[in-house]
């Protein structure tokens, strides 16, 4: 399991490097941190079809002046090995942009990028995603997860965000 995890952290380095150097030459405003994005999986909305697996998710973004907005979407790995059961997930990043103005759902849009996760009754996970809502967004280049469940699982990872009016 070890070697496994080992594997797929090395690919998911080698696969993100580009992207991140990318990242600096395509984002156009500058950006600072204007709060948390924290993520649930949504219980029972999981498929696991070995090279690609999907869950639905529920965020919600904390400004750092404690104002929030939700979001609904869907994560998971569109290419890489996914051999995990989780009965819950949960992942955390820094949202980076120059500006926040509530009800703009600027955290809305397409990420994408490399991760991986290992986990045998409670286990982390580390992310790399990069993208956003006309590139005016962008969550901090490592995020981490917390996992129940067993097995591993990593590739090439993506998040799709929509607002979730409802919720606020």
């Amino acid at each position: 399991m070890k070697t496994i995890f080992r594997i797929l952290t090395c690919m998911m380095v080698i696969v993100s490097l580009p992207m991140l150097a990318a990242a600096g030459e395509t984002q156009t405003t500058k950006g600072t941190k204007l709060g948390k994005l924290e993520c649930h999986t949504v219980p029972g909305s999981g498929t696991n079809l070995l090279l690609h697996s999907t869950v639905d998710v529920k965020c919600t973004f904390t400004s750092t002046a404690g104002e929030t907005e939700h979001y609904k979407g869907e994560t998971g790995i569109g290419l890489g090995i996914d051999l995990s059961y989780k009965k819950d997930s949960k992942f955390v990043y820094a949202v980076m942009a120059a500006d926040f103005k509530k009800g703009s759902y600027k955290c809305a849009g397409k990420y994408f990028g490399a991760g991986a996760d290992a986990t045998v009754g409670r286990g982390l996970g580390a992310g790399v995603l990069l993208g956003g809502n006309k590139k005016s967004v962008s969550l901090e280049p490592i995020g981490l997860s917390a996992t129940k469940g067993a097995g591993v699982s990593g590739g090439l990872t993506y998040l799709y965000l929509e607002p979730d009016r409802s919720a606020d």
